[in-house]
């Protein structure tokens, strides 16, 4: 942890009156994608697993397809640059990309979604999910972020099957940490499919399309969706859950796949 944290003194005021001490903030840290020798984007990210986050972020935004396109990756950690080149060496188009919108992330240096990213395919999958399972998981997960505890300073995420999280991480960006964890499963071949996405964050648009994208049925926010993070849920057949916390969750759309006490 001690990598992604920096102590500072501080002081401290209370209606009893002041104090010197220190506290512990979480990092934040830039790094530039290169794409087949190309600068693409520099990203404002927690400065841990840098090569999930460049090959989630280049999946999530249609750059990459799969890891057998990937012919190398080269990370300088010190000076925040990591370089991946492709099989075919394929470029991309640079005043295109940054014409999209910019997203409402936080902590993240830029999202390119197009209105070409509103055509993401309907999520089929007749997974179902008790309420107590996902109270079980919500609780699990909110415990998991020792940097988080330590900071209140990042956001977390987790990918998960019914009974446990399989894949935990945690990021400055709420994007990041999104993409952190579809880079590990595209790298290390986690299948997604029939699976479960739990986010600190918001809900908002454009984390739909990721989740989408993976063929991923079910989202949970201990926080709140936006309301085209419920429109697009509804339309891409994902069941988005909202303010889980404790024994209560609001279920947004496609409730269909929330059974009561595994009935």
């Amino acid at each position: 942890m001690e990598d992604e944290v920096e102590r500072f003194p501080v002081l401290r005021f209370t209606k009893e009156g002041r104090s010197s001490l220190e506290e512990v903030v979480a990092r934040e840290f830039p790094v530039t994608i290169i794409l087949n020798d190309q600068e693409l984007v520099t990203l404002l990210c927690s400065p841990n697993n840098l090569k999930y986050l460049v090959v989630g972020f280049l999946s999530s935004e249609g750059l990459l397809k799969s890891k057998d396109e990937i012919k190398k990756i080269v990370a300088d950690n010190q000076r925040g640059i990591i370089r991946l080149d492709t099989v075919e060496a394929k470029g991309f188009d640079q005043d295109a990309l940054f014409k999209r919108l910019i997203t409402s992330g936080c902590g993240r240096g830029a999202s390119f979604y197009s209105a070409a990213d509103a055509t993401s395919q309907k999520v089929e999958s007749q997974m179902e999910i008790s309420a107590d399972e996902v109270f079980t998981l919500a609780n699990e997960f909110q415990h998991g972020s020792e940097v988080y505890l330590a900071t209140h300073g990042v956001h977390s995420a987790a990918l998960c099957d019914r009974k446990s999280i399989l894949v935990f991480s945690e990021d400055i960006g709420r994007h990041n940490a999104i993409d952190k964890i579809f880079g590990k499963c595209l790298l290390e071949d986690i299948p997604t499919d029939d699976r479960v996405i739990i986010t600190s964050g918001r809900i908002s648009s454009e984390i739909l399309h990721k989740v989408a994208k993976r063929g991923i049925p079910i989202i949970i926010s201990i926080a709140t969706p936006t309301n085209m993070g419920v429109r697009i849920a509804d339309n891409l057949g994902i069941t988005l859950i909202g303010f889980a916390r404790g024994k209560k969750m609001n279920v947004y759309t496609n409730d269909w796949r929330i059974v009561h006490n595994g009935k």
